[in-house]
């Protein structure tokens, strides 16, 4: 049993998917749809631009799915793969979720890239520049993580678990001198380290409740179908079978933890055993072994990619 997952923020790269559009007509038809849809020459940032510009959450967002949605368009035009013919769930990892939802048919390729961009510029102003942080907690479970969280408060603002990736890969977000605080109470209690990172928002906390509100407002309007294949929710770590409550999951998500272990570790126990990653970069991929080990993984968002994946179906 197979499962489709798509990455988040931190796959990015410049030049990603340029080879997918030079190669497939498929392929460069959705980086032209993400174009019109931002009104803007999108494409020549993710092929030609700079490192600085893609890193703002506002292009990272919709640059990663326009990725992942021209691989997962190429797959269906020139092998004829549907994903509904060959998997049995799809995730994505935060941002990646929306990916998961256009890649079977919920969102349409334009309005997803609409709301990224929204979700993107709503994060990035929910919390001033140099307020907040995020951390990345090794060697620590996230039960471990949680007790350190509960017994050092501070009193200098929001510490929360942002992301659970993997067993001993934990993300903690919030306040910047109540993440700073966290990190050396986790390294007290046992961490290898403790590593911040280079974000422009503390993405995945409470502080993000302004950019939850703004999603509210316009996932209220937007049309979502049913999904061709079960989507599993980054705040539920399960699927759900009611479309009416996308909306909802997708709003809560923006403040909520993307719980990708457990994820995995769902995904596992209703008898997937491989994962495939469409889009930029492996990191899911290599997540992927450190969560259940008789799970294997590929990361497919190159042409050749693509054309070996496509021909281990045949």
């Amino acid at each position: 049993m197979r499962a489709f997952v798509f990455p988040g923020q931190g796959s990015q790269k410049i030049g990603m998917g340029k080879d997918l559009a030079e190669s497939f007509p498929s392929a460069k038809a959705v980086f032209d749809e993400v174009d019109e849809a931002l009104g803007e020459n999108f494409s020549a940032l993710i092929f030609d631009g700079s490192d600085d510009d893609l890193k703002l959450t506002e292009n990272t967002q919709p640059a990663l799915m326009a990725v992942s949605l021209a691989a997962v368009r190429a797959l269906e035009a020139e092998w004829g793969l549907a994903l509904k013919d060959h998997g049995s769930f799809v995730a994505g990892h935060s941002l990646g979720e929306y990916s998961a939802l256009a890649a079977v048919g919920a969102l349409s390729i334009a309005d997803t890239a609409k709301l990224l961009r929204l979700r993107g510029k709503a994060m990035q102003s929910a919390v001033p520049v140099g307020e907040g942080a995020m951390a990345a907690v090794l060697g620590l479970t996230m039960e471990q993580v949680e007790d350190v969280l509960a017994q050092s408060d501070t009193g200098l603002g929001v510490a929360e678990i942002a992301n659970d990736n993997a067993n001993g890969q934990v993300v903690i977000s919030g306040s910047a001198g109540a993440i700073a605080a966290a990190g050396d109470a986790m390294k007290a209690a046992g961490a290898k380290r403790a590593l911040p990172l280079p974000v422009s928002a503390p993405f995945h906390c409470s502080l993000m409740q302004p950019a939850a509100d703004a999603m509210a407002q316009a996932l209220a309007t937007a049309t979502i179908d049913a999904p061709s294949l079960p989507v599993v929710a980054n705040v539920l770590a399960a699927s759900y079978a009611d479309p009416s409550q996308t909306a909802d999951l997708l709003v809560r998500q923006v403040t909520g933890r993307v719980r990708w272990r457990e994820s995995v570790e769902w995904m596992a126990g209703q008898g997937v055993t491989e994962l495939v990653e469409l889009g930029a970069g492996a990191v899911l991929g290599g997540l992927t072994k450190r969560i259940v080990s008789d799970v294997t993984a590929q990361s497919v968002g190159t042409a050749d990619g693509l054309k070996g994946f496509a021909e281990s179906l045949r």
